[in-house]
């Protein structure tokens, strides 16, 4: 970890859609082949976004949260090292819940003010020429503690709609650092929990190399680059506990929303992280915990459900030893998990929860868990932050509740996870403890 400040620049935008990703993905590319040790890093609680960052560049990237990671565990993060730190914003700059939590409220500009890290705002000028520069001195004046450097226009239709653009931009003393001709051909393939993930992906090494040649035509990259500043200074770091010596992780395609800083801690503590497939039908490996992480089970029901060894070796797992599962692992903790095509399969049984996609309904946003049983790593009473983005619902969900879990403003959800003798299951992925 380093003790010392490390620059910065934060990609954001007024809203979700303006080609923040791609911008992010071109950047980091570039700098990477150019030599800079680029720290990247996702505002607010995305477990997809870091997979991409790390393609794109060879570095890990981090969750860096001011509503749900206490101030330790935010300096830890920010004190990974490298020249410089690229960070992409989450929805649009200023967009966070309406009640602080540890820090902040979660939005990216929350994040801005507390690092110092400049802001480079992604415009999406569809439509518009002189007016982008209405909304985007509205965004550099909203708040005294954020500082905009400048912007990028992204999707310009011809040169004289960029030369309109930045006509207006000069007008009121913005800087442009590039200017985005529109290509339909760019876009990353989404999924209802955003971005289809990295391992999906067909060709992510080509779309990556697509969009850094894409950003060094257009984007003077020296300029950015002499613009990042700030830093957190040296402050107390505080990493989240290994909840066991050894770990068995389910990672591949159906199970991979673990946030990065979990794992890197765990290891970093001395724990071992022993990796393991259920889609490639694998036992979980000997160790003293399960963790099932969230993901796509639903896409992969029928697979999950086929998956004899798999099923075998947790079923005698937990017999004796802690098994846990997060949204999607703890659906398939469950009796059973109703497909979007309304087609049920029988999941592990270790706990009744049934669950169903057939209709469909949302469920987002930060949680607050006071535990009112043990979980693996945390003693009942112990309170957590989390966060949960599904949208499957509940059919049956009749074990012992495992925790009291409220939203971000206090309210309880229903959705307070279940225990039954070793095995424990959420539907918010834990980020960190609360203080």
């Amino acid at each position: 970890m380093s003790r010392h400040p490390t620059p910065g620049l934060i990609v954001s935008a007024p809203s979700s859609g303006a080609g923040k990703t791609t911008v992010m993905l071109g950047l980091l590319r570039c700098l990477a082949e150019d030599g800079v040790a680029v720290q990247p890093y996702k505002c607010g609680p995305d477990y997809i976004d870091p997979a991409f960052h790390r393609a794109a560049c060879g570095r890990e990237s981090f969750n860096l949260d001011t509503w749900a990671m206490a101030p330790g565990l935010l300096a830890a993060q920010l004190a990974r090292g490298g020249e410089m730190a690229l960070a992409e914003g989450s929805m649009g700059l200023f967009d966070g819940v309406a009640t602080k939590g540890e820090i902040g409220t979660g939005a990216s500009a929350d994040l801005a003010a507390l690092t110092g890290w400049p802001v480079v705002v992604v415009l999406d000028v569809s439509g518009q020429a002189q007016t982008a520069a209405a909304l985007a001195t509205g965004m550099a004046g909203f708040r005294t503690d954020v500082h905009v450097a400048g912007v990028i226009l992204n999707r310009v239709a011809s040169p004289r709609h960029e030369r309109l653009c930045r006509l207006g931009m000069e007008s009121v003393g913005l800087k442009v650092f590039g200017a985005l001709p529109r290509r339909g051909d760019l876009a990353l393939p989404e999924r209802h929990l955003g971005l289809v993930q990295a391992v999906e992906h067909p060709d992510l090494e080509a779309a990556v190399a697509r969009y850094a040649t894409f950003l060094r035509a257009h984007v003077d990259l020296p300029a950015l680059r002499a613009v990042a500043s700030g830093g957190l200074p040296p402050q107390a770091q505080t990493l989240p506990r290994p909840p066991a010596q050894r770990i068995a992780l389910a990672q591949d395609a159906a199970f991979s929303f673990i946030y990065p800083h979990l794992a890197s801690a765990w290891r970093a503590q001395g724990a071992e992280v022993l990796p393991f497939s259920p889609l490639a039908d694998e036992a979980p490996p000997e160790a003293d915990l399960c963790w099932l992480p969230g993901g796509y089970p639903e896409l992969h029901a029928g697979k999950i459900a086929a998956a004899s060894r798999f099923m075998t070796g947790l079923l005698r797992f937990a017999e004796t030893r802690p098994v846990h599962g997060e949204c999607g692992g703890y659906m398939v903790l469950g009796e059973t998990l109703t497909d979007a095509k309304g087609v049920q399969h029988r999941m592990s049984g270790l706990l009744g929860l049934e669950t169903s996609y057939a209709a469909r309904r949302m469920h987002l946003g930060y949680r607050t868990a006071r535990l009112l049983s043990p979980l693996p790593g945390h003693p009942a009473g112990a309170r957590l932050r989390g966060h949960e983005f599904h949208y499957s619902t509940i059919l049956s969900q009749p074990d012992a509740p495992l925790a009291l879990v409220t939203d971000a403003d206090g309210a309880e959800v229903q959705e307070t996870g279940s225990h039954r003798g070793h095995v424990s299951g959420t539907f918010f992925h834990l980020i960190g403890e609360a203080t």
